[in-house]
């Protein structure tokens, strides 16, 4: 039987749209504060997408900056995907499609993973699996929302918290990389939580119908406390999982999924993890979901980082509920 190949990061890459949005600027239309929303997120500003963006443009644009660094064409991609909650189009068809598309990636096939927060670490994963197995030499992994054209803006639980962002990673046999050794990986699920994060209407249970669209019930909702309270829980044990084993000195950064920095730095807290050794970027770029964890891991790498050897650990929750992690020594 033939052993799996070691798989390894080629290349990473983000892009964020260039509309940035202060604090102050939702004080025209909701209650709200610099104050109360630096507190309760750590948020201090946010990317949104500019009229006539589509969130395949970002997503597009991280993986250029990917495969530059990978140092692959478009043809040399077999596999395309997105982990997205907000695509061009909803559900159908696939952003990854439109992606592969706009890249010419013409030898690629390609399909969405909607795992929300957690959409580029279960894709990583899959990913993952088509160098194991030997059936693809570069699988593209995309990550990334475009969440501002999802939110309502009546609505202060969530409005200042999400954004728009993309952040992607080129896969290759680390025997052909030499970087970015993905150790181990977990992942998992608890759909009885579903309505925690949730678009409540406008899918097939309930499609859309003037009432809904004059409602706002087609948007994004959040119940901020219980997600909280899971989101503490979730990425305490994550972090846990991810340091099991491993020398504290060995772990380079820890990359979270950048929901609340209260979140963060309470879970790095309750598992006696350094806080100089947690990558934290949300007071730049909110919440971008799937795009996240990539944004953050690109950034590191594009300002030299990333430490030869050194254990990086990627963690995320989102909508599902789902969550995941990964090690990874570069």
């Amino acid at each position: 039987m033939m052993q799996p190949h070691a798989v390894g990061i080629a290349g990473l890459g983000h892009y964020v749209p260039d509309r940035v949005l202060n604090n102050d600027w939702f004080t025209q239309f909701i209650d709200t504060s610099d104050e109360w929303i630096r507190q309760r997120t750590g948020i201090v500003e946010r990317r949104w997408m500019n009229e006539g963006q589509t969130s395949s443009d970002l997503f597009v644009e991280a993986a250029k900056i990917a495969m530059d660094r990978a140092g692959v064409t478009p043809a040399e991609i077999d596999l395309i995907v997105v982990g997205t909650v907000s695509g061009d189009f909803l559900s159908c068809p696939a952003s990854a499609c439109i992606v592969q598309d706009k890249l010419g990636c013409k030898n690629a096939w390609a399909f969405d993973l909607a795992a929300a927060c957690t959409g580029f670490i279960f894709s990583l994963e899959v990913g993952r699996q088509f160098i194991m197995s030997g059936r693809h030499k570069n699988v593209l992994v995309i990550g990334g929302e475009g969440l501002s054209r999802l939110l309502d803006m009546n609505d202060r639980n969530s409005v200042v918290i999400f954004a728009d962002g993309a952040g992607a990673a080129v896969l290759q046999r680390h025997e052909t990389c030499q970087q970015g050794l993905i150790e181990d990986m977990t992942v998992g699920s608890d759909g009885s939580g579903y309505h925690f994060i949730i678009r409540p209407k406008g899918g097939a249970k309930e499609p859309v119908t003037p009432e809904i669209l004059a409602e706002g019930t087609h948007l994004l909702r959040m119940k901020g406390r219980e997600v909280y309270r899971f989101a503490v829980e979730r990425m305490s044990e994550l972090m846990a999982w991810a340091m099991e084993g491993q020398d504290a000195d060995e772990v380079g950064w820890v990359f979270p999924h950048q929901m609340n920095r209260r979140i963060l730095e309470t879970a790095s807290h309750k598992i006696n993890l350094p806080a100089e050794k947690v990558y934290i970027n949300i007071q730049r770029f909110g919440n971008t979901s799937a795009g996240t964890v990539p944004i953050c891991l690109s950034e590191a790498y594009g300002d030299g980082k990333l430490e030869k050897g050194k254990l990086q650990i990627l963690a995320a929750f989102g909508a599902g509920l789902t969550w995941g992690a990964a090690r990874v020594r570069w």
